[in-house]
């Protein structure tokens, strides 16, 4: 059970800073006003009842709706934007409802350009990860997906419906038709979002990427993007339905150009992108 915080007794502390100097000595302003060294914990059992019996009920409601909703238009949506849409709109709603600003940063012309085969590499903490991407990326984009995520109801029917790229993890030989299709996506001009650590972090810290998730970006010679969501962990980490409201931010880097690399430089990309997104994510906060 989370317990809360409590404050050091003032004469307490007036106390040991006597004990530095002179008997009777003055205290320093500075002491009587400094916050304490724990602070309360703002996500104690009040927060947890917003999150289950509100803020997670809301979020199933509007998966359902427009999930139903999302499954109807791909009968007659065969490029799947009106899907993207839809999910665009899901994605608000959950923004909105859990109460947690997402600061965006090194997101310029250049980054969105969609003349240019586009991949954005993503750090991945949390299960909300997706909504801020969808709320945050100002264009139609896909995501590769494994096939895991198939078997959640509604939000895996979207994913295979709305023309999202599913890998078998497992089984690569049975994805070969989609990755040509992403292929064929990228090449078009279509955006493609991965999460190169191929799941999310268990602890908070960025895993090590697979360079097969670069292999798309290498082939189609795309530029690709590293992005780090930051406390995203903190919000929502695996193993649980607690929300933890806060601040968040989702910080661009530098492109890193794939033009004229091969297949066999996979590793060294995935080294750099690796580098990018921990410089990212280590940065100190913006004011």
């Amino acid at each position: 059970m989370d317990k809360f915080a409590t404050t050091a007794e003032p004469e307490k502390e007036r106390a040991e800073l006597r004990s530095a100097g002179q008997p009777g000595a003055a205290v320093p302003t500075w002491a009587e006003t400094r916050p304490s060294a724990h602070p309360i914990n703002r996500h104690g059992w009040p927060s947890r009842l917003r999150s289950y019996f509100i803020l997670d009920t809301l979020i199933w409601a509007y998966t359902l709706i427009l999930g139903t909703l999302s499954l109807i238009c791909s009968l007659f949506d065969r490029d799947g934007r009106m899907q993207h849409n839809l999910a665009r709109f899901w994605s608000w709603l959950i923004m909105k409802t859990i109460l947690s600003p997402v600061k965006v940063t090194g997101m310029d012309e250049d980054k969105i350009d969609k003349s240019k085969p586009r991949v954005y590499a993503v750090s991945h903490a949390s299960a909300l990860d997706i909504p801020i991407l969808y709320v945050n990326l100002p264009f139609q984009f896909r995501i590769i997906f494994k096939s895991e995520l198939l078997a959640y109801p509604f939000i895996g029917w979207h994913l295979k419906r709305s023309g999202q790229v599913c890998i078998n993890q497992q089984n690569p030989a049975a994805s070969i038709g989609a990755i040509k299709s992403a292929l064929r996506s990228l090449r078009s001009g279509m955006p493609l979002v991965i999460f190169p650590e191929g799941g999310r972090t268990r602890d908070g810290k960025i895993q090590p990427l697979l360079p097969g998730a670069f292999f798309l970006a290498i082939k189609a010679q795309a530029d690709i993007v590293p992005i780090a969501l930051v406390d995203t962990f903190d919000l929502l980490p695996m193993n649980t339905y607690h929300i933890k409201c806060q601040p968040l931010e989702m910080r661009v880097g530098e492109i890193i150009p794939t033009t004229g690399l091969t297949v066999h430089d996979t590793e060294e990309v995935s080294a750099k992108v690796k580098s990018a997104i921990e410089a990212l994510h280590s940065a100190l906060r913006t004011t």
